[in-house]
């Protein structure tokens, strides 16, 4: 699948979208890492936990997903502070755990895709907000805030040109 957005195409993906304090503790886990002569540290305002990758969908369906992802939800916390630099330089943090909230709200959410014709990922969900890619190399930080992230709600947000725009939230 092309990164690109074609014309009449929008590039979704379903969020947990931080509040500002939240966005600022993970902007400070951000840069207490060390990074290498290439990586590209994930600007603050993008900071996020990705639920589902929808890709480039029909722009025309935009009002049906805008519906169609409303799903029955309980808040949750979610507590940060594992960093973590995977194989292929993608530097994140992780989660302590994954509360049941959280896997209950992807699963419903997956559901739903389902219902609108789309095909949710095969691969194992794992919780994460990416700090940086093409990071090989970089200094891992020993520690950094703790971030307890009273989860709220989740989001529907487009992705054009660099530019992340919450198209709605659900909470």
């Amino acid at each position: 699948m092309s990164t690109a957005t074609q014309p009449d195409s929008v590039r979704l993906f379903l969020a947990l979208w931080p509040v500002d304090a939240v966005r600022d503790q993970l902007r400070a886990w951000r840069d207490a890492w060390t990074w290498p002569r290439g990586a590209t540290p994930v600007h603050t305002d993008k900071l996020h936990v990705t639920l589902h990758f929808l890709g480039n969908q029909p722009t025309a369906r935009l009002p049906e997903f805008l519906d169609g992802f409303q799903v029955s939800f309980s808040p949750f916390n979610l507590q940060f502070g594992r960093p973590e630099l995977m194989h292929g330089g993608i530097a994140w943090l992780a989660p302590h755990g994954e509360p049941q909230g959280l896997l209950d709200l992807h699963a419903r959410l997956s559901d739903a895709l389902v219902a609108l014709g789309l095909t949710p990922e095969a691969r194992t969900y794992r919780p994460h907000v990416t700090m940086a890619r093409r990071a090989n190399g970089a200094g891992v930080p020993a520690s950094g805030p703790a971030i307890d992230w009273a989860v709220g709600g989740y989001a529907l947000v487009e992705s054009r040109g660099g530019t992340y725009t919450v198209l709605k939230e659900y909470s």
